[in-house]
C-alpha cells in the first residue's frame, strides 16, 4: 500500500493539470504560427507561468486498489501483483491464468 500522502499528492496534481489544460493548451498552438523568434520567446514565458504541478507529464498513474505507482496496466488500471491475485481468483472475466 502507497503511503497515502502521496496519493493525495497525485489527486491534487490531477486536478491542477485539468485547472489549467486550456492555459497551457492555447499558447502552444500560438507558437507554430509567430514567425519571429523574440515573439516565441515571449509565448514560451507564458507557457511557464503555470504551477508545474499543472504539467501534464508530472502524472503518474497507480494502481487503482493499492495505490501503487510501479507496474500498472492500462487496461485494467491495476498493478501487475494484484492483476495477477484477481485473475487467480476468478474476479476478471476473459483474462488468462499464468503461474511464474
Amino acid at each position: 500500500m502507497a503511503r497515502k500522502g502521496l496519493i493525495q499528492r497525485e489527486k491534487k496534481r490531477q486536478k491542477l493539470e485539468q485547472k489549467y489544460h486550456l492555459i497551457r493548451r492555447s499558447p502552444k498552438k500560438e507558437i507554430s504560427k509567430v514567425p519571429l523568434l523574440s515573439e516565441k520567446w515571449e509565448i514560451h514565458g507564458k507557457l511557464q507561468s503555470p504551477p508545474r504541478n499543472s504539467a501534464p507529464t508530472r502524472l503518474h498513474r497507480r494502481c487503482f486498489s493499492t495505490g501503487r505507482p510501479r507496474a500498472n496496466y492500462r487496461d485494467f488500471g491495476l498493478s501487475g501483483h494484484i492483476l495477477r491475485e484477481m485473475v487467480h481468483a476468478c474476479l476478471l472475466p476473459g483474462a488468462t491464468r499464468s503461474s511464474w
